[in-house]
C-alpha cells in the first residue's frame, strides 16, 4: 500500500556539477526536494520506488545498486560523475537519466530508511497501463512509497526546449493543482497526446503515481512550482 509520495523535476541540471555556473538558480527547487524527501522519510516506509520517464531501452524495473551516470551532461569525472540507486550490486543496464538524477537526490539526502528500487516507463505509456502499473507498485510491500521523477510542459517562452505554446501555462496550472491536493482522478485525467504535444515528460510518471495513490486517502501540499528555462518545474509532497 502506498504510505506517501514525492514529486520532484527531473532536469539533470539539478545536480550542481551538471550546471555549474547556473548551480544557484534551481536551490530553491533543491531545497524543496529535500523536505519532500523527508516526508518520505517519516512515513517510515518498506520499500522506496523511484519512477521516472525512460526511453525504449530503458524501461522496467531496476534492482538496488543500479547505477546512473552524469557524463553525458558535461561532468567528466569525479564524485559528482555517477550515481547508485540504494544498496546492492552494480547492475548491467545504466539508470536512464531521471532515475539518475532521483538517486542523486537521495544520496544528497542521505537516505537510509529503506530499500530502493527504480522502474523506467515509457512517456507515450496510455493511461490504462500507467494506471495498472502504480497499482502493481503499491502492491509490492505493506508500506511503499514512490518517488516520482517528472516534469511538466517544456513550451513556456520563446526560449524553452520546446519554443512557446500558449497552452502549456494552463497545462502546468492544472498539473500543479492536481499535484498539490493529491488529486489522483485529476493526475488520471491528464491527456497523454496534450503532454506529448507540449512535451510534458512528467505526465506517464505522475499517472504511475495515481494509480499507485487511487485507494491510499494520502493528501497532498506543493513545495515548489516554477518554469526555469521555459520547463514547468513541481515539488509535492504526498503523505
Amino acid at each position: 500500500m502506498l504510505v506517501a509520495a514525492a514529486v520532484c523535476p527531473a532536469p539533470p541540471l539539478l545536480v550542481p556539477e551538471v550546471a555549474a555556473g547556473a548551480a544557484a538558480e534551481l536551490d530553491d527547487a533543491r531545497t524543496a526536494c529535500s523536505d519532500a524527501l523527508a516526508v518520505l522519510a517519516a512515513s517510515r516506509p518498506d520499500l522506496l520506488v523511484v519512477v521516472g520517464a525512460a526511453d525504449a531501452g530503458h524501461l522496467g524495473p531496476y534492482p538496488p545498486g543500479s547505477r546512473g551516470t552524469f557524463r553525458g551532461f558535461g561532468v567528466d569525472g569525479g564524485p559528482g560523475s555517477g550515481v547508485q540507486l540504494g544498496e546492492g550490486e552494480e547492475g548491467a543496464r545504466l539508470l536512464p537519466p531521471s532515475l539518475a538524477v532521483g538517486a542523486w537526490l537521495l544520496r544528497r539526502a542521505r537516505w537510509g530508511s529503506a530499500p530502493v528500487e527504480g522502474f523506467g516507463v515509457a512517456a507515450p505509456l496510455e493511461t490504462a497501463a500507467c494506471l495498472d502499473a502504480g497499482r502493481g507498485l503499491a502492491a509490492r510491500e505493506a508500506r511503499v512509497a514512490l518517488l516520482v521523477m517528472g516534469d511538466g510542459s517544456a513550451c513556456r517562452t520563446l526560449k524553452a526546449p520546446g519554443y512557446l505554446d500558449e497552452r502549456a501555462a494552463a497545462f502546468d496550472a492544472a498539473a500543479g493543482r492536481a499535484l498539490g491536493a493529491a488529486d489522483t482522478a485529476a493526475l488520471a485525467g491528464i491527456d497523454p497526446a496534450l503532454a506529448a504535444e507540449l512535451q510534458a515528460a512528467g505526465r506517464a510518471p505522475w499517472q504511475v503515481l495515481a494509480g499507485a495513490a487511487e485507494d491510499a486517502g494520502l493528501d497532498g501540499r506543493l513545495l515548489y512550482e516554477d518554469a526555469p528555462y521555459g520547463v514547468g518545474y513541481f515539488v509535492a509532497a504526498w503523505s
